[in-house]
């Protein structure tokens, strides 16, 4: 039995207000586009998430939601601070204690830790553009089994441009 991984960066966030903060940053209008594009790839994909852990950044929720949306996610969507410039060692410890109900987990954060934990569990280094979704494969039956020798197999990174 194995588990899936989605991982997902933000989509493109706006930089107009120097007043917010960067956590406080929303969605510039290609990111409000580019985001239910993916999450409408991912229905088509069959690859609809059991499960949606996001960062609380502002661009990052908005992503998750709109990817939620459109792909016709119907669970809660997990927040955690810890998400918010992680590396991907708090990305594995997050994951770990996701409940073993859930088959395939996507998680929307933010680079330059998305882009390590891709390599980290693929061997592959791929360069992590604004909602960029890898697919990974993990040879686990329990997330707690997930570690930083745990080798996934990259099965697809989709690119908004390229889709």
């Amino acid at each position: 039995m194995t588990k899936t991984l989605l991982i997902m960066r933000h989509a493109k966030s706006d930089w107009d207000n120097s007043k917010l903060s960067d956590h406080e940053r929303p969605l510039n209008k290609r990111g409000k586009q580019d985001a239910p594009h993916m999450g409408k790839l991912l229905k088509k994909e069959e690859l609809t998430p059991d499960l949606i852990i996001t960062s609380t950044a502002e661009r990052a929720l908005a992503t998750a939601e709109l990817v939620a949306l459109a792909c016709d996610y119907d669970g809660e969507l997990v927040t955690t601070n810890s998400f918010y410039h992680a590396d991907p060692a708090t990305y594995l410890e997050v994951l770990q204690g996701v409940d073993d109900q859930y088959k395939r987990v996507m998680i929307v954060g933010h680079n330059p830790g998305m882009e390590e934990l891709l390599a980290d569990l693929t061997g592959q280094a791929e360069h992590f553009t604004t909602a960029n979704i890898a697919h990974v494969e993990l040879p686990i039956n329990s997330w707690s089994q997930l570690n930083e020798d745990t080798t996934g197999k990259p099965l697809n990174l989709w690119r908004p441009k390229e889709v």
